[in-house]
């Protein structure tokens, strides 16, 4: 009995709250999903039960993010779940034990749940493409069970705000410490490094909060603990750096190791990504993928990161079964961007190759009229006329292409250098339509940079003229790299 009352006796010994707030604004479209599927799509947003105009960000989510972040600031991508033995981590720390670790302590960190203004909605629709054939797969019937490669899904557009607020507990002898390590997971939401919501890894769900509220209350002196319990909120500290506002120097050591591609390219001729979704009864029967922005005032075209990395997958494993036509070349394919589903018995694996949606810029739409022609009478198709509204390159246009690789081997830089080889050189169309020369883009420039914990190399490429331009700490280590896909290959010709 003496045991347990001591038990419940003991206390944290909280002496100080620290409440920071701040508006979330969405920089891309995101899907925070509800997982029902009885809405009107397949993937429906998760929405205020009692408006049902507002969507809901749970704090289960935003606190997730920021632990993943954290952990992955801490550890390197893809750490193992007990990194270190016999000693409290910052993550730890900050949020508490792991679920399956009996000896974790609760999370000090409160995080609300937050909803957004009336939720404007945007629908996309996706699709999953024959590697073989370049063309949409068809529902298809395995063992007793449909599985359709089409679907559709909500999202939040672009510019929608959520009010975060977060509360921290601090314990005697933990203050600096603890603020320290809250400092560093909200610099993933100031830096836009932390994405929410489904389908990150393309493009959906990218954040940033601009300007923080911070309010610090010392439960040890009444004033203090009066000020939290009304929840008096005078003249709290704003900015825009959350370190500056806990007065703390966050440790700014960074495990993660990736390899970055920020290429710019020039639309040649046009490109048609198509919408899904028509305007209105009376367009055109295909019109270019707009998505609203930020500071924009109408909606602006789209490459959107799921078209991207598609074309860029497959390219990928063209490259690497031309080099290794067996399963080896698959098998370097998969561990980058992922496993999909081809099997019932086949485990599914996340990509390590982020791709982001950028927007077109400098570009114009025109409608063309098309018309199917019969092959055998060589005249129009019978009610076979269409519209279509694609965007159109102009000498100023510049379309951005980002890609990100966690954990890079050697081989698979090489293989992505082969990737971006063909973009530059318009040898790998994007969007549809290529056949009658829609989506091919010319290299303009480009910064590649692998990131390693405490260094880093650089490299620029510049087209001039006809004449392409390497910059860089040893540029001939771009090469290496491409060698080294084929020495992991079996060797061939590039």
């Amino acid at each position: 009995m003496n045991d347990y009352r001591a038990h419940w006796n003991k206390s944290r010994e909280i002496v100080e709250r620290v409440i920071v707030t701040g508006d979330l604004v969405l920089l891309t479209p995101t899907h925070l999903g509800s997982g029902d599927a009885d809405g009107p799509t397949d993937m429906s947003l998760l929405l205020d039960p009692l408006t049902e105009t507002r969507a809901l960000l749970t704090g289960a989510s935003v606190a997730g993010a920021l632990r993943n972040y954290l952990r992955e600031r801490e550890y390197g991508y893809e750490a193992p779940l007990y990194p270190k033995q016999g000693s409290r981590s910052t993550v730890e720390l900050l949020f508490g034990g792991e679920r399956d670790n009996r000896e974790g302590e609760q999370s000090a960190l409160i995080v609300e749940d937050a909803l957004s203004q009336a939720a404007d909605i945007e629908v996309r629709d996706g699709v999953c493409i024959d590697p073989t054939t370049r063309t949409a797969m068809v529902e298809e019937e395995r063992q007793g069970r449909k599985r359709g490669y089409k679907f559709d899904l909500e999202l939040l557009q672009a510019g929608a705000t959520f009010p975060l607020c977060f509360e921290l507990l601090i314990p005697q002898g933990e203050n600096q410490r603890l603020k320290a390590a809250l400092a560093r997971a909200l610099q993933g939401l100031e830096l836009g490094e932390v994405a929410l919501g489904a389908r990150k890894r393309r493009g959906y769900g990218e954040c940033r909060v601009e300007k923080w509220r911070v309010m610090l209350y010392d439960l040890t002196t009444t004033e203090g603990l009066l000020a939290w319990l009304k929840s008096e909120q005078a003249g709290p500290a704003e900015g825009p750096h959350i370190a500056d506002l806990l007065g703390v120097q966050p440790d700014e050591s960074d495990q993660r190791s990736r390899f970055e591609i920020r290429a710019t390219f020039r639309l040649e001729g046009s490109m048609l990504i198509r919408s899904g979704f028509a305007e209105s009864d009376t367009g055109p029967d295909m019109v270019h993928l707009h998505s609203y922005r930020p500071g924009r005032a109408e909606r602006v075209p789209v490459l959107p990161g799921t078209s991207l990395a598609g074309v860029v997958r497959h390219r990928a494993l063209r490259i690497a079964n031309t080099l290794a036509p067996n399963s080896k070349g698959q098998a370097v394919v998969e561990g980058m961007f992922g496993r999909s589903r081809t099997r019932d018995d086949q485990t599914l694996t996340a990509s390590r190759v982020l791709v982001r949606e950028t927007v077109i810029e400098g570009t114009r739409s025109l409608v063309q009229s098309r018309v199917k022609i019969d092959r055998f009478t060589g005249g129009a198709f019978p009610t076979a006329l269409f519209t279509e509204q694609p965007i159109f390159g102009r000498p100023e246009s510049r379309v951005t292409v980002e890609l990100t690789l966690r954990n890079p081997q050697p081989h698979e830089i090489g293989l992505l250098l082969l990737v971006l080889k063909d973009l530059w050189t318009e040898d790998l169309p994007v969007g549809g339509e290529s056949s009658v020369g829609r989506g091919r883009l010319a290299g303009v420039e480009a910064d590649l940079v692998w990131r390693k914990p405490g260094s880093e190399q650089k490299w620029t490429l510049k087209q001039v003229d006809s004449r392409l331009e390497v910059a860089g700490d040893e540029k001939k280590f771009l090469e290496g790299y491409v060698q080294a896909l084929k020495e992991e290959l079996g060797g061939g010709a590039g």
